[in-house]
């Protein structure tokens, strides 16, 4: 059985810096990179939004509100995705969720950016 596990989050004063791990287990490294992975975010009261992904070729996508200060990397050989969150705001404090082949979810890493 795959599973995520999220790690990272924390309390960051505004203009901080963050990163963000998402780890795989129950599956190959040879499938597990056959897949897209995205990090999702859901701020209190808010609905779960996408955040940032990373295809299975390394091509990533950023939501409008985090790019420029958000970057998605992955590393294959330990079956983890990365998110590094820099210049935080406020409004990125949520909970951040991966997921992996649009299927698996973890259970997500709370983030709060405030002074």
């Amino acid at each position: 059985q795959v599973q995520l596990v999220e790690s990272g989050g924390g309390l960051v004063q505004p203009g901080g810096s963050l990163r963000l791990s998402c780890a795989a287990s129950g599956i190959s490294r040879s499938m597990f990179r056959l897949y897209a992975v995205g990090w999702y975010r859901q701020p209190p009261g808010k609905q779960r939004e996408l955040v940032a992904v990373i295809t299975a070729g390394d091509r990533t996508n950023y939501a409008d509100s985090v790019k420029g200060r958000f970057t998605i990397s992955r590393d294959n050989s330990k079956n983890t995705v990365y998110l590094q969150m820099n210049s935080l705001k406020p409004e990125d404090t949520a909970v951040y969720y991966c997921n992996w082949k649009s299927e698996v979810w973890g259970q997500g890493t709370l983030v709060t950016v405030s002074s």
